[in-house]
């Protein structure tokens, strides 16, 4: 009997250890998953927003000790100082360039100490936790409208443009820089071949813009295309990018023109000018410059004459080449006719300047770029133009966002951002430009 009375003895301070072993498990175990879950976030948070940071700076070294502040910054404001009594701490972080694309690599670990597991010869525990975030390379075309009617907004416009040039990488991201009004003038050719672009010359061109003229929009979003295209698919970027800033909707396109042998107009207008036109139709504007002044030559004419003077629209959008890729007499979105009348002309012009920018943009989306718009101003969403249609539209139609009424989930889906005054500008230019690096991650 004494001898199985000190064995059930026995048993019972093993059972009791055991028991023990599971409490600590079931507590310390807990309290450790709690403090691994909360440095995961914490970690996860610091690799993004040093992906977020590596933009920043003129230099690789630069930008690696942005990301690094940024990661450290991040880290210590998800996760406090003594969370359940652990001590967390960023062991790493870790930048790699290679190519066109960042890696930041981030590690971290929380030591802690352990209560009923001291039983079993555990002091402590520390959880670890690691994050991987992959800012890949980034070639984009900016395209910005300096048309008359931004005239009064045009210090926050280039302040905004200021800021939104500012959140992209010198030395890893292709940018290009193109404003537009009645013509087109790129201020910064995008890079063919090697990484990186020239932010100081480009806010040296922007503080530099004058607002005036009209809005031909298929002019800024056809040569931001074209640019981005120049690059030889060997060289591109994963990710291809066009942002369009305009406050209206487009009014007018560039056109090579066939004029009438029977008058001689005043200058004399010649046979093929290549020129822009708009729905006002006071006249013909050069492509390559963005003031509202007519070409030399002296073609200008109203909606009372412009019938007498040129043979009627081109079939195609030829300004550019003759590849016959946008259609202008069409039946779709909008109905176009070559007629230009008296009656029809400003219809005409009017429909076929937003249907060339909505298709060059589905263009482009076809071939893989993300088309970013932004709005400015209350005019956008009152309706202009013969059809009464809002301007608004087109710019959601160019980004393929949900809302619009041509969208099409297969395709690259963009974002457009409405900006009701100057003020909105920046925060609108920041909402799209958040969404550029979420998709570059």
């Amino acid at each position: 009997m004494r001898r199985q009375k000190g064995a059930v003895a026995i048993m019972v301070a093993l059972s009791m250890l055991m028991l023990l072993g599971v409490v600590g498990l079931v507590i310390d175990g807990g309290l450790a998953y709690m403090v691994k879950a909360r440095l995961n976030a914490a970690v996860d948070s610091a690799a993004l927003a040093g992906a977020r940071a590596v933009t920043t700076g003129n230099n690789q070294a630069d930008q690696t000790a942005s990301a690094q502040a940024a990661a450290a910054q991040f880290f210590a404001a998800n996760i406090p100082s003594d969370y359940l009594l652990s001590k967390p701490n960023l062991l790493s972080t870790t930048v790699t360039f290679n190519g066109g694309m960042a890696t930041i690599d981030v590690r971290a670990e929380a030591p802690m100490p352990v209560s009923v597991m001291q039983v079993m010869g555990f002091a402590s525990l520390t959880p670890t936790a690691y994050a991987q975030t992959i800012r890949k390379d980034l070639d984009m075309a900016l395209v910005v409208d300096t048309s008359g009617s931004l005239q009064s907004s045009g210090a926050g416009v280039q302040a905004a443009t200021t800021t939104f040039l500012n959140q992209f990488n010198v030395t890893q991201d292709r940018v290009g820089l193109i404003h537009f009004a009645s013509g087109v003038v790129i201020d910064n050719p995008i890079s063919k071949m090697a990484r990186g672009f020239d932010r100081t010359s480009m806010l040296t061109n922007v503080a530099a813009y004058k607002f005036d003229g009209g809005t031909s929009s298929v002019e800024g979003i056809w040569n931001a295309r074209d640019q981005l295209n120049g690059i030889a698919p060997i060289n591109r970027s994963s990710l291809r990018v066009i942002v369009f800033v305009s406050d209206g909707a487009p009014t007018s396109f560039g056109e090579i023109l066939t004029f009438n042998n029977t008058r001689v107009w005043q200058g004399g207008c010649a046979v093929n000018t290549v020129g822009a036109i708009d729905s006002t139709v006071q006249g013909l504007y050069n492509l390559n410059i963005t003031a509202n002044t007519p070409i030399s030559d002296g073609c200008s004419f109203t909606n009372s004459n412009i019938g007498t003077v040129v043979t009627g629209l081109p079939a195609w959008y030829n300004a550019h080449d003759n590849l016959q890729q946008f259609p202008i007499v069409t039946n779709s979105p909008r109905v176009v006719t070559s007629s230009l009348s008296s009656s029809s002309a400003a219809r005409n012009i009017d429909r076929a300047a937003r249907n060339l920018a909505q298709a060059v943009a589905a263009k482009a989306r076809d071939e893989g770029t993300y088309v970013f718009t932004l709005g400015m101003g209350a005019s956008l969403r009152v309706g202009s133009g013969p059809d009464n249609e809002v301007g608004e539209t087109v710019l959601k139609c160019m980004a393929n966002v949900a809302d619009s009424n041509c969208y099409n989930a297969a395709k690259p889906v963009g974002m457009y951002c409405y900006a009701a005054t100057t003020a909105d500008l920046t925060p609108c230019f920041s909402r799209l430009a958040s969404a550029i690096l979420r998709i570059s991650k």
